[in-house]
């Protein structure tokens, strides 16, 4: 006769113990708070929603900030391209605290309570949800290529050493569009194994990783988003805090892990069930389709296959006329023009004779082939030019600086001979390639 063993699932308990009550309550309102402060925005209105109450927050900080905690710097930046101002720190200070007070008074008011396996069961969809939907935001815009823009004309030109950390790390990220698709291939699939039960583990363990990965990039390049990647690896270990034992044993103990008890927690009335089946895949759906689709149209706009500005190029100065008079390339002037950068639609860069450079407004017009140039620091200051390609590689200005006539001829600078453009992938290398 052949011997058999039968594994069985985990059973939710009966009896919770009082660190694990506080512990729920305390996650459950501080999980709750971060997401109503931190809307991820793909669902319909949910901005416009958040709009309405934090926008009392901004009067309600900055007083917290000046009369309670009596910062020597008044707030007055809000939530925008950083996620790690000063106002964002205290608004986590302010969800900690009132997390903190609110598991207190629970505690006291509900001390009979046995378990929360309901309450807990609730708690991971709606993380699971939020995670998931981050993910798949973080993913696509990864997979479409435009969070990370491979390297512009300027960006080429930078020094290494004048690079902020963050640079470094867009540049790095933007130069492979192949380790683009791998991390956003990953957090599509971290995002979507979050949606169902089945592989709710398996997600968050991919989750762990992935946010991990995310966190350790914004950590180490000082990039922006410290506080949200690390609520997702948070929100992550949250999730897997139910398979902790399960994990330990299959992992580092070597031995049997039962299967986790996913059983949902259902209503009793069958239309209630039903459409919380329906919403879920409506969710699931718009999630994938608003995303794709707004990803793709901004890849039209502004992605590495959008249309590039008209004279888009790095520009080498051949001869520089002054008022008629002939301009020798000294290294030491300090308004001699050395090249001219064009990149983002809009804008262009003036590298100057001693390395220093100059970002400015650039108006072109291709059916009258005119150029305005202006400043952000005085835009009624406008110097008009007009432009001739005598060649394909060549460009020709005339125009006003100031009071001055100027006349510039430049050559285009083949992109293709920087060695970070051209190197490209190769299988079999007899010596490493490290330059």
């Amino acid at each position: 006769m052949t011997a058999s063993t039968t594994t069985t699932a985990a059973t939710e308990p009966l009896y919770w113990s009082p660190a694990q009550k506080i512990a729920l309550r305390f996650f459950l309102v501080f999980f709750l708070l971060y997401i109503l402060f931190n809307p991820n925005g793909v669902l319909p209105y949910t901005d416009l929603v958040a709009n309405l109450y934090i926008q009392p927050f901004h009067e309600f900080i900055p007083w917290i900030a000046k009369h309670v905690l009596h910062l020597p710097k008044p707030i007055t930046v809000f939530t925008n391209g950083s996620g790690d101002t000063t106002y964002d720190y205290l608004i986590v200070l302010f969800i900690t605290t009132v997390s903190f007070v609110a598991a207190i008074i629970w505690s006291v008011i509900d001390r009979k309570a046995r378990n929360y396996n309901k309450l807990f069961y609730w708690v991971c969809v709606i993380v699971r949800y939020y995670m998931g939907i981050t993910m798949l935001c973080y993913g696509f815009v990864k997979i479409i290529k435009l969070q990370f823009p491979g390297p512009s004309p300027g960006r080429l030109l930078q020094p290494l050493g004048t690079t902020s950390p963050m640079g470094l790390a867009w540049t790095y990220m933007g130069y492979s569009t192949g380790f683009n698709y791998f991390t956003g291939l990953a957090e599509v699939t971290c995002g979507l194994f979050l949606f169902f039960r089945k592989t709710t583990t398996l997600g968050a363990v991919l989750g762990l990783v992935v946010a991990g990965n995310i966190m350790a990039i914004n950590y180490c390049f000082d990039v922006p988003v410290k506080l949200l990647s690390t609520f997702l690896v948070s929100m992550s270990v949250f999730l897997l805090a139910k398979d902790a034992l399960r994990l330990i044993n299959f992992f580092f103990l070597n031995k049997t892990a039962p299967p986790s008890n996913i059983t949902p927690h259902r209503f009793k009335a069958r239309w209630k069930n039903i459409t919380l089946c329906t919403v879920k895949y409506i969710i699931i759906a718009y999630t994938l389709l608003t995303t794709v689709y707004g990803d793709v149209q901004a890849a039209k706009q502004y992605g590495d296959k959008a249309k590039k500005p008209p004279l888009y190029g790095i520009y080498d100065v051949q001869s520089y006329v002054v008022n008629k008079d002939t301009i020798a390339p000294l290294t030491t002037d300090t308004t001699r023009w050395r090249k001219l950068v064009i990149g983002y639609p809009g804008y262009a860069q003036v590298k100057l004779m001693n390395d220093s450079s100059k970002s400015y407004n650039f108006k072109p017009d291709t059916a009258k082939h005119t150029i305005v140039i202006f400043s952000d620091a005085d835009t009624l200051k406008k110097n008009y030019f007009t432009y001739t390609q005598p060649k394909k590689d060549e460009l020709l200005l005339k125009g006003t600086w100031g009071k001055d006539s100027l006349k510039i001829n430049f050559k285009k600078f083949d992109m293709n001979s920087f060695r970070l453009i051209s190197r490209g992938f190769h299988w079999v290398n007899e010596y490493p390639y490290n330059r």
